[in-house]
């Protein structure tokens, strides 16, 4: 093989930032990282995006030099995305503080409401009900975390965790308050609204995770290669015909039915923020996977089946 040359580049000052010669042509962009890395260790690989074009998408870690529209001698442009941390790192954060956070105002803790002892509890069971529902979906985010899922990125920037978990931190904290109140009220129609949602809450939990799990195996290999992704033998992944994201359409429902539980406005304002964030992320997802597949079904939806 002819060695090549790559020339890398401030993506927006245009200034050479480095010469690396005689770069193999099988070289990946992960092993240009690495070089660069090495001449400048405050810009580890993760803080890198290497681009072709200045205001073009980040090359893969996997993408192979001698693949891309380039000569022998490579112009490549450097971007630094900051101080990064780790998506599993993020992940826990995020989910740790509402499960904590809402036993705060489930216990009734006197400096939230500033009760005495005979109002440390609800009389209404819902309220119980809807602690375990709450810990319950965040205790399986944790364990999906740790154990399921596997990051085509290894990292996101560093600032991003601040919004993130007062995202999070702070609708927790909204929708605990109202729903442990002292002067919280039931739902309407009682027991049978209540065992509705919770039988909603549950299958839509156990579909968002085997989406989870189908989404994993894919990966299971160690490959960050994007695949599409067919319903298994599980029933919960059938909704895989009609959708591209249905992890999204199962963790709404969840949210629609701890809506429908609690019957508390602030978690309805909660669930429509989620659906609109991930109707968001569902049809950037949705158009990557026609982007990259000529043979993508296309009568799958994003996120709601025949809809949107």
């Amino acid at each position: 093989f002819v060695s090549s040359q790559v020339e890398i580049l401030d993506w927006e000052t245009k200034k050479q930032l480095c010469f690396l010669d005689k770069v193999e042509p099988n070289a990946t962009i992960r092993e240009i990282r690495l070089m660069f890395h090495k001449l400048y260790p405050r810009w580890y690989p993760a803080r890198q995006s290497i681009k072709l074009d200045p205001k073009g998408k980040s090359l893969r870690d996997e993408e192979i030099l001698q693949h891309l529209p380039v000569g022998t001698t490579a112009t490549l442009y450097f971007k630094d995305l900051g101080p990064q941390i780790g998506w599993t790192t993020v992940f826990l954060i995020e989910y740790t503080g509402p499960l904590f956070i809402y036993f705060l105002f489930y216990f009734r803790m006197t400096f939230v409401y500033g009760l005495d002892e005979r109002f440390t509890s609800s009389p209404h069971p819902v309220v119980n009900l809807a602690c375990i529902c709450h810990s319950f979906h965040y205790i399986k985010r944790l364990i999906e975390t740790v154990f399921v899922h596997r990051f085509s990125r290894g990292t996101m920037p560093l600032r991003n965790i601040v919004k993130n978990c007062l995202y999070y931190w702070g609708f927790a904290a909204w929708l605990a308050y109202y729903i442990n109140h002292p002067l919280y009220t039931p739902p309407s129609y009682g027991k049978k609204q209540i065992n509705f949602a919770v039988i909603m809450f549950l299958l839509c939990e156990a579909g968002n995770f085997s989406i989870h799990v189908a989404l994993s195996d894919l990966r299971r290999n160690g490959s960050k290669t994007c695949k599409i992704p067919y319903p298994t033998k599980n029933p919960f992944t059938w909704l895989f015909f009609f959708v591209s994201c249905p992890n999204y359409t199962y963790e709404v429902g969840t949210w629609i039915s701890f809506t429908i539980m609690t019957q508390c406005v602030p978690v309805g304002l909660f669930t429509l923020l989620c659906f609109i964030q991930m109707t968001i992320w569902a049809k950037d997802k949705h158009c990557t996977y026609l982007r990259e597949f000529k043979d993508y079904p296309s009568h799958r939806m994003p996120i709601i089946p025949f809809l949107l």
